[in-house]
C-alpha cells in the first residue's frame, strides 16, 4: 500500500502545518481512500547531538577494546559532580564501542528514554566496569542505512549529505529532523480503479478535491521550476526504439503504444543520493540503493510513472519492445534465471553477435545483462506506456508484484512519459554531474480519451440527491474532465440534459456514466447521500420458498441445534461414511481447480462436510454438539458437457441452452449431526444423551414447520452410514391406490450413526444424524398454498386409550395412521405412550398403547360419539393390520 509522507505532499498541495497523519487520513477518506495505518516516526524520545569531551580506551579482560567517552549534551546534562560518575565537566558519560571518532567530534546521542527502530528503548545501564548514560548511533541503529561499521559523526555526515561547510548544530540541540526522522507517515488502501493515487502526484490532488486545498500539478511540463529547460525536444537523433505491431495472443491488443527514451552521459558513479531523496524513499518504505536506481524510485513514486534505467555501455541499438518466444530465459536482477511465457512482453535489443536478447520483462522487473553498477556512467531513462493487462498477466505469473507492475497494470497516465523522463534526466544531472542528450525518443501511438454521453442527472437517479447540472459540471471538470452539452435525452422530462464528457489521460478507469456517477457522488462528498429505507412495492416480498426456508431456520434454533455453513468440497468422506461403490452418492463432480487438492469433489449429500464441523467441535473440547446446515449438494446425474462459448458475442439460445443442460442438479438437503447430551447433569435435572428419538424429532420439527406431514418407518433394507436397526425410513405420506396405500417417496434418514462410521469420523458412540431433501417438502408446502389453521374449539376434549397388540413387524406409525383415518376430524391429538412385549402376548406380538384426544369444534362429545370412535378404530385396525384389542 501507498505511503504517504506529510513533508513530501506539501510539495504539491497546500496541506497546513501542524496536520497529523490521523487528520490527513480522515480528509482522505472522504474521497475513498482508506487509511490502512498511520506509521510511528521511526526514532521517539529524546535524540540530540552530542560533543565528544574525552575518550578514554580501555582493553577488557575478552580481548575487546571499548571508549568510555564523556559527551557534552547541552542542557541535558549532568551537573559536575552529580552524573552518574563523577565529572569536572557538565556532561554524560557513555560507552562506546566503535573507534572512528575522537575528542572534538560531534555525534548523535541517543538518551534514556528514547526507542530506536526495532522497539528499542535506551536506559542507563552500568556496563563495562562504568554507567552509559545513552548511546552514540551508528546510521543502522537509527535506520538511516545499513553501516553499522561506526557511529555518525556529524561533520563527516554532514559533508556528504549536501551541506559541505555547515556546522554541526549545538551540543543539546534535537537531531531527528536534523537526520529526517521525526514525521509520522500515513499507509492508505487504494482500491484497483484507483492507479493514479499510487504517486503523491494522486494523493495530492485527492487531497485538494477533499479539503480545496491549492493543488500544483508536478506533471505541468511548462512548470520552469521543475523543469528549467522544459521538455527535451524528438528527434531522429534519439536512440533507436521500435514497437512492431504484435498484438497479444489472448486479447489481441498491442504491448505497448508509447515508449520515451532519455540518455545521460558522464555521470559519477560514485555520486551519493542527496539525503532529501533517501529519506523521501525511507519514509515512502523503499530502501535507498544508488543515485541511478534512487532517482527512478523516485520519480516513480512522486508522479506515478515507472521507470527503468539501462547501462548505456551495454546496450546494442535498436531496442525492440517485443512478444517473448516460447522458452525464451531471461536473468533478472534478483539472480534467478526465468522461462518467459509466449505472451509476456520483453524489452530487447539486437546485438550483432547474439541476434535479439530479451533485457527486462517489461514494465514489471529488471534483467541482469543491462544493470546499473558501480561503474556505470552513461545511462539510457525508459519511461513507457504498456498494456496493462499483459502487465498484469506476466506479473503473476513469475509471482513478481514489484511497484513498477501495481502501477503498470492499473494503467498510467499516457501523457506522462515524455515528463517523467525528463525529470529524472534533471535529477541525474544535478546530482550525478552528467550531461543529458539533447535530443528524446518518443513512439507515440497512445490515442486521446473519447467523450462520453451521459445524462446530466445520472448521479442523482443513483444516489437520490439534486445536484443539478451546473455541480455537476463543476466536479467533473474538478478531476480533469472536459464536459461539453450536447442536447437533451429524446425521452425528455426534467434533468434530462446530455453532456459529453472527455475523462483526463491520468483516469483510464472513466468508461462508462456509472463511473462518472460516482465521481460526482464522491467529490461532493457520501456524508450527503440520504440514508432511506427504501419502501417494498405491494406484491414484493419474500417468495413461498424463502419464507419456508426461513421457517425451518426458526424451527430449529428454536429445537436447540444450531445452523453452522460447512465448505461444499469434499475428499475421501464417502470412504469413512462406507457409501457402495454403485451408488449415487459416490457420483460427484469433480472442480477443475480445487482450493485444496485433498477436497477436489462438490458434496453429493450435507452430511458429507456437516461431519466434519461435528467432529472438528468434539476434537477441541466440545462435547456436546447439535448442528445443522441447510444448503445445496451436487448431483451431475443427467448432466451433459459442453463448450464453453467466447466473450466476443452474447451466446445464442442454443449455446445457452446447452449450458444449462451441462450444470448439475444442485436439489436443497438438511442435515444434522447430535452428539453428547441433550439436557447436560445438574442440581434440578439428569443427563440425557441425543438419541435417535431425537433425530427423527428433527424431521418432524421441519415437516411441522412446513406444514407437511410425514411418515417414519422402519427402513426396507440397510443403507449407510445408518445404523441397521436404530435408523428411520422419513416418506411423504402415502397416497390410496385401489383397496391400498401406495408409499410415498422417500424423503430422507434419521437415527444413530453405525458405531463403526462413527469411529472412524472421529465421533463419539452413539452419534446421530439427520438428512432430508427439502425439495419435496418445499414443492408440497407450496402446493398446499397457505397453511390453514383451525380455529381453537371452546368444546371439551374427550379422552380414549386405545392399547392394541399386533405383530412385531408393525411399526406404531402405520397403527397410528389407521388411527388418525379412523377418528377423522375428532382427532385433534395422538400419541404412543406405551410399548408392552411378553409371553401372555405370544412369540413375535407386542401391545401398542395410544392416548387419543377427541375434540368437535362445534359441540361436546357425548359418550356414544366417543365409543364409536372407540370401535372404528378397533375394526379398522383389526382388518388393515391384523391388530386385537388388548384386554
Amino acid at each position: 500500500m501507498p505511503y504517504v509522507p506529510l513533508e513530501w505532499l506539501r510539495e504539491h498541495v497546500d496541506v497546513p502545518s501542524g496536520t497529523t497523519a490521523a487528520q490527513l487520513a480522515a480528509d482522505l477518506v472522504k474521497v475513498g481512500l482508506e487509511e490502512e495505518r498511520v506509521v510511528p516516526p521511526a526514532v521517539t524520545g529524546p535524540l540530540v547531538v552530542g560533543k565528544v569531551l574525552t575518550r578514554e580506551a580501555k582493553k577488557q579482560t575478552n580481548g575487546k577494546v571499548i571508549n568510555y567517552c564523556r559527551v557534552d549534551v547541552g542542557e541535558h546534562n549532568d551537573a559536575p559532580g552529580t552524573g552518574k560518575e563523577p565529572s569536572e565537566l557538565p556532561s554524560r558519560g557513555i560507552v562506546c564501542g566503535a573507534h572512528n571518532f575522537d575528542v572534538g567530534d560531534s555525534v548523535v546521542v541517543c538518551l534514556p528514554g528514547a526507542v530506536l527502530p526495532g522497539d528499542f528503548a535506551i536506559s542507563a545501564r552500568k556496563t563495562y566496569g562504568h554507567v552509559s548514560d545513552g548511546m552514540i548511533c551508528s546510521e543502522r541503529e537509527l535506520g538511516l542505512g545499513t553501516d553499522h561499521d561506526g557511529i555518525i559523526v556529524l561533520e563527516q555526515w554532514l559533508a556528504t549529505h549536501g551541506h559541505e561547510g555547515e556546522e554541526p548544530p549545538a551540543p543539546g540541540t534535537n537531531a531527528i529532523p536534523l537526520l529526517g526522522l521525526g514525521d509520522e507517515v500515513l499507509e492508505i488502501n487504494i482500491t484497483p480503479d484507483r492507479g493514479y493515487c499510487f504517486s503523491m502526484r494522486g494523493v495530492a490532488r485527492e487531497y485538494s478535491h477533499s479539503t480545496g486545498a491549492r493543488f500544483t500539478d508536478p506533471a505541468d511540463g511548462t512548470d520552469k521550476g521543475l523543469y528549467p529547460h522544459g521538455i527535451a525536444p524528438v528527434g531522429e537523433d534519439g536512440f533507436d526504439v521500435r514497437i512492431p505491431d504484435d498484438p497479444s495472443p489472448i486479447h489481441g491488443r498491442p504491448g505497448a503504444d508509447r515508449y520515451v527514451a532519455r540518455i545521460v552521459r558522464g555521470i559519477d558513479p560514485m555520486a551519493p543520493s542527496p539525503k532529501w531523496m533517501r529519506d523521501r524513499l525511507t519514509a515512502a518504505g523503499m530502501r535507498p540503493i544508488s543515485l541511478a536506481v534512487d532517482v527512478t524510485n523516485y520519480v516513480m513514486l512522486d508522479l506515478g510513472q515507472p521507470l527503468h534505467a539501462f547501462d548505456l555501455a551495454k546496450l546494442h541499438a535498436p531496442i525492440v519492445v517485443r512478444r517473448a518466444e516460447a522458452g525464451e530465459t531471461l536473468a533478472f536482477l534478483d539472480d534467478v534465471t526465468r522461462t518467459l511465457d509466449a505472451e509476456d512482453l520483453v524489452i530487447s535489443d539486437s546485438p550483432v553477435s547474439e541476434g535479439s536478447r530479451a533485457l527486462v520483462l517489461a514494465g514489471v522487473f529488471g534483467g541482469a545483462d543491462t544493470e546499473v553498477d558501480e561503474g556505470t556512467t552513461d545511462i539510457l531513462i525508459e519511461a513507457a506506456h504498456f498494456d496493462p493487462v499483459s502487465i498484469a498477466r506476466s506479473s503473476r505469473r513469475h509471482k513478481l508484484p514489484t511497484e513498477s507492475a501495481k502501477r503498470n497494470e492499473r494503467g498510467v497516465d499516457t501523457e506522462l512519459a515524455p515528463i517523467a523522463a525528463q525529470r529524472a534526466v534533471d535529477l541525474l544531472v544535478e546530482y550525478g554531474g552528467g550531461e543529458a542528450d539533447a535530443i528524446a525518443t518518443d513512439v507515440n501511438r497512445t490515442a486521446a480519451p473519447e467523450a462520453i454521453v451521459i445524462r446530466a442527472d445520472a448521479a442523482e437517479r443513483l444516489t437520490g440527491v439534486s445536484y443539478g447540472v451546473e455541480r455537476v459540471v463543476e466536479l467533473l471538470e474538478s478531476i480533469g474532465c472536459a464536459v461539453e452539452s450536447v442536447g437533451r435525452d429524446e425521452a425528455g422530462g426534467a434533468g434530462d440534459r446530455l453532456l459529453a464528457v472527455t475523462p483526463p489521460t491520468w483516469r483510464p478507469d472513466l468508461v462508462g456514466a456509472a463511473h462518472f456517477a460516482e465521481e460526482v457522488a464522491r467529490l461532493d462528498g457520501y456524508d450527503r447521500i440520504p440514508v432511506i429505507v427504501p419502501t417494498a412495492p405491494a406484491g414484493t416480498g419474500l417468495t413461498p420458498r424463502q419464507s419456508a426456508r426461513r421457517d425451518i431456520v426458526r424451527a430449529l434454533a428454536d429445537a436447540g441445534l444450531v445452523q453452522v455453513l460447512s465448505y461444499p468440497f469434499i475428499g475421501d468422506v464417502h470412504d469413512l461414511l462406507e457409501i457402495p461403490a454403485d451408488d449415487p452418492r459416490r457420483r460427484a463432480v469433480r472442480l477443475a481447480n480445487p482450493l485444496a487438492e485433498d477436497a477436489p469433489y462438490l458434496r453429493t449429500s450435507v452430511l458429507d462436510s456437516l461431519v466434519e464441523t461435528a467432529r472438528r467441535n468434539v476434537s477441541r473440547g466440545l462435547g456436546d454438539v447439535a448442528v445443522y446446515e441447510l444448503g445445496t449438494v451436487t448431483r451431475p446425474a443427467g448432466t451433459v458437457p459442453t463448450a464453453i462459448p467466447g466473450v466476443d458475442r452474447r451466446p445464442a439460445d442454443e449455446e445457452i441452452a446447452a449450458l444449462n443442460a451441462g450444470i448439475p442438479d444442485q436439489p436443497t438437503h438438511l442435515g444434522a449431526v447430535l452428539v453428547g447430551d441433550r439436557v447436560r447433569p445438574g442440581v434440578l435435572a439428569q443427563a440425557r444423551a441425543w438419541d435417535w428419538a431425537d433425530a427423527i424429532e428433527v424431521v418432524r420439527t421441519v415437516a411441522r414447520a412446513l406444514g407437511v406431514a410425514v411418515e417414519v418407518m422402519a427402513p426396507e433394507q440397510p443403507c449407510n452410514p445408518w445404523h441397521p436397526g436404530r435408523t428411520a425410513e422419513v416418506r411423504l405420506p402415502s397416497t390410496r391406490k385401489g383397496r391400498g396405500l401406495l408409499p410415498g417417496p422417500v424423503v430422507g434418514y434419521a437415527g444413530e450413526l453405525h458405531p463403526r462410521i462413527a469411529r472412524a469420523l472421529g465421533l463419539p458412540e452413539r452419534a446421530c444424524a439427520v438428512e432430508i431433501d427439502l425439495e419435496p417438502l418445499l414443492e408440497a408446502a407450496e402446493a398446499a398454498g397457505v397453511l390453514q389453521v383451525r380455529a381453537v374449539s371452546t368444546f371439551p376434549a374427550g379422552k380414549e386409550d386405545i392399547a392394541l397388540v399386533v405383530d412385531e413387524s408393525v411399526t406404531a406409525a402405520a397403527v397410528e395412521a389407521v388411527i388418525r383415518e379412523a377418528a377423522g376430524e375428532l382427532a385433534e391429538d395422538v400419541r404412543l405412550f406405551d410399548v408392552f412385549r411378553g409371553p401372555q402376548l405370544g412369540e413375535g406380538r407386542k401391545s401398542l398403547a395410544f392416548s387419543l384426544r377427541l375434540r368437535a369444534k362445534d359441540r361436546t362429545l357425548t359418550a356414544d360419539e366417543l365409543a364409536g370412535v372407540r370401535k372404528r378404530v378397533v375394526k379398522r385396525a383389526a382388518k388393515g393390520l391384523g391388530a386385537e384389542l388388548r384386554a
